[in-house]
């Protein structure tokens, strides 16, 4: 029997909740193609550009709206079978609330791994791929939104790069190399940098060219200009290929990868930390939105109709990714634990849903 209502519940949540979700990516998409419009006639972009860059973007915004869309699915579902009074014989039928919670945490294990799959192995490659194909299409750089274009320490050198091309060759080079005691010993400008791929001992370099130079002595300053350098840097094209992406919406893989070239060169990566603990702890995001789904189904066979408990889980949804915002910053500006600033917000959710459930119990 518990098998039969655990494939029954799970039914009408994933069902819900796909509806939810399909209703929602359509709204988003709306919203992009409409933010895209300012870009159309940009060098060679047209509508098919962004219709296509929008199309790109739904594994991203699927990673992101799913626990809400859990959330409200569950809501609906379960609120559905109260007012038909289905939860009201299961739990005559001796089905308790501990284990109605149960066949809930087992319906969201679904719900998780997919979270898991678009966040890890989908949505960093289609964001990466939908932002090249529109820097490319209207012909733009990365960094030219930034005044002084990209800066980046390389060990004992502090990299400035004035534009970043989508195919991640760099443009306008300035290396400034520090010794041991931090003194500035050369400041060298490069026209171009390309980088070349790794060699049979998985090692790669950057091929720079118009190069001139400017070396710093004791008691006196050089000027070299060798044309061409060969610059051998752990500064890779997937290190520059974090740009492409929000840390967000970056894989677990990226971000320990670059979290660990931050640490190397002794910068704060509490940003890509914080990232990282969201990361991991998104995908178990569902489960809570489910649990806290319970009590407003339980309270629904008293009072209340789906519409309203409908619009309250928008609420709820909306609440949450505020609470994940804010506590994001509040983490950043507090130097808090990464673990802390991610987690909190879940753990709040997951807190109330226990308060609410414990209420509806003793009544």
């Amino acid at each position: 029997m518990s098998r039969i209502l655990l494939t029954y519940l799970a039914r009408e949540i994933y069902g819900a909740s796909l509806t939810v979700l399909v209703v929602f990516l359509g709204l988003f998409a709306f919203f992009d193609f409409v933010n895209e419009l300012d870009n159309i006639g940009k060098g060679s972009y047209q509508i098919y550009h962004a219709l296509a860059y929008v199309v790109m973007l739904i594994p991203s915004r699927t990673y992101e709206l799913l626990p809400v869309a859990v959330l409200i699915g569950s809501l609906y579902a379960l609120t559905t079978l109260a007012r038909h009074s289905e939860i009201t014989v299961m739990r005559a039928s001796g089905l308790s609330t501990r284990m109605l919670l149960v066949m809930l945490c087992l319906a969201g294990i679904l719900p998780v791994a997919l979270i898991y799959v678009f966040g890890e192995y989908i949505a960093p490659t289609t964001e990466s791929a939908a932002r090249q194909w529109r820097l490319t299409s209207t012909d733009s750089a990365i960094s030219q939104q930034l005044r002084s274009g990209l800066w980046v320490k390389d060990g004992t050198r502090v990299v400035n790069v004035r534009t970043l091309q989508p195919d991640r060759s760099m443009e306008r080079i300035r290396v400034f190399t520090f010794d041991e005691a931090n003194v500035l010993r050369s400041i060298a400008d490069a026209a171009r940098g390309v980088y070349v791929q790794a060699d049979e001992k998985g090692k790669g370099y950057w091929h720079l060219t118009g190069v001139t130079r400017t070396d710093f002595f004791d008691d006196h300053t050089a000027l070299a200009s060798p044309d061409e350098v060969i610059w051998e840097s752990a500064l890779t094209p997937e290190v520059l290929s974090v740009l492409m992406v929000l840390p967000e919406r970056m894989s677990v893989t990226a971000l320990l990868a670059y979290i660990g070239h931050l640490r190397e060169n002794q910068q704060n990566a509490n940003l890509y930390e914080i990232a990282l603990w969201k990361k991991l702890t998104l995908p178990f995001t569902a489960l809570v939105m489910m649990i806290l789904a319970l009590p407003f189904a339980l309270t629904h066979e008293r009072s209340g109709g789906a519409s309203a408990k409908v619009f309250l889980g928008v609420m709820l949804g909306v609440a949450f990714y505020l609470l994940n915002g804010m506590f994001s910053s509040l983490g950043m500006i507090n130097s808090w634990p990464p673990l802390t600033a991610a987690i909190t917000p879940s753990l709040l959710f997951l807190a109330a849903a226990a308060v609410m459930l414990y209420v509806v119990e003793r009544r």
